[in-house]
């Protein structure tokens, strides 16, 4: 057990989970390295001493760019602060947790800090989102209402009646690469739709280990997961279904390409996320299993490196 004092930075450090933000940063880039290769072929309205003119070449935008990225990461932290927080108040992080350590349910932090916490995190989530209205309009509103709103649901609900994976998928995938791409272009492509729904897939399978580890100890606590719905064999299936279609998604959005190394590159996520399924389907039980989850997420940062590289090559 890590020695950690109470309410210290080092608790609060541990509490946000940062290596979780690879899942939150990785859709981001992916919108705002596909948008930067669509740009210079867009049209935009420019002026010239009051006269409107259409022109090819719109401007990437860094504000909204820098914003989406501190957005993302602050709603990721405020989702594991919820997690932790909630999970700590119902019991569910107990003595036969599997999974990594969790603050409260440790008493690295207290229960009311968390709670204080949980506020802030979410007020300056708004306060980040709030100025994309400028270069969005109203509707980002909705969609950044609807990330505060099921980053609560989620932990506090959803999770438990095996509604995550769609969850994730939508706001791990869909969600913040259209929005953010939408954000510097004003439209939404069928390339980009397709490497959304690819990076949620790819995102998915953290899930999906997170709960194929813990679903004996979601089974006795009354929490029903689509691991638990589904079973043992099916969900070592979906785990590779995930892995086939983010890779094939990648690939129907690069083809065709003028660069054929763009659909090699992304064959590179292929090794490490078979081997962790590969290892799933070997251990099966137990906290070993949090390998495989680290091995996932690093898989993760391979996929939106490497459509990183192929969509700027």
């Amino acid at each position: 057990m890590t020695e950690v004092k109470t309410n210290s930075l080092k608790a609060w450090f541990l509490a946000a989970r940062p290596k979780t933000l690879t899942g939150a940063i990785v859709p981001v880039l992916i919108a705002l390295a596909l948008a930067w290769h669509d740009l210079p072929d867009m049209y935009y309205i420019g002026g010239y001493h009051g006269i409107n003119i259409v022109l090819k070449g719109a401007p990437f935008l860094w504000i909204p760019a820098i914003l989406c990225l501190l957005f993302a990461c602050l709603m990721q932290i405020d989702a594991n602060l919820i997690n932790d927080y909630y999970d700590c108040v119902r019991g569910i992080d107990s003595e036969d947790r599997l999974g990594p350590e969790r603050a409260c349910s440790q008493g690295w932090i207290t229960l009311p800090a968390m709670k204080k916490a949980l506020y802030v995190v979410t007020a300056l989530s708004a306060l980040v989102g709030l100025p994309l209205i400028l270069w969005g309009g109203w509707s980002m509103i909705l969609v950044g209402l609807a990330c505060i709103v099921f980053c609560y649901l989620y932990t506090t609900l959803l999770s438990g009646k095996a509604m995550g994976d769609v969850l994730v998928i939508v706001f791990f995938g869909l969600v913040p690469v259209c929005a953010t791409y939408y954000l510097q272009t004003q439209t939404v492509t069928t390339n980009c739709f397709l490497l959304a729904l690819g990076c949620g897939l790819a995102t998915e399978n953290l899930l999906i280990v997170n709960n194929f580890r813990d679903r004996e100890t979601d089974k006795k606590h009354g929490k029903i997961t689509l691991v638990t719905l589904i079973g043992e064999r099916a969900t070592l299936l979906l785990y590779l279904v995930c892995i086939i279609g983010a890779e094939a998604l990648a690939q129907i959005a690069f083809y065709p390409c003028e660069h054929p190394w763009a659909q090699v590159l992304s064959i590179l996520y292929l090794p490490l996320a078979l081997l962790a399924w590969q290892k799933m389907r070997t251990i099966r039980h137990g906290r070993a299993l949090n390998q495989v989850l680290g091995i996932t997420a690093l898989s993760i940062l391979i996929y939106g490196i490497t459509v990183c590289i192929g969509i700027l090559y």
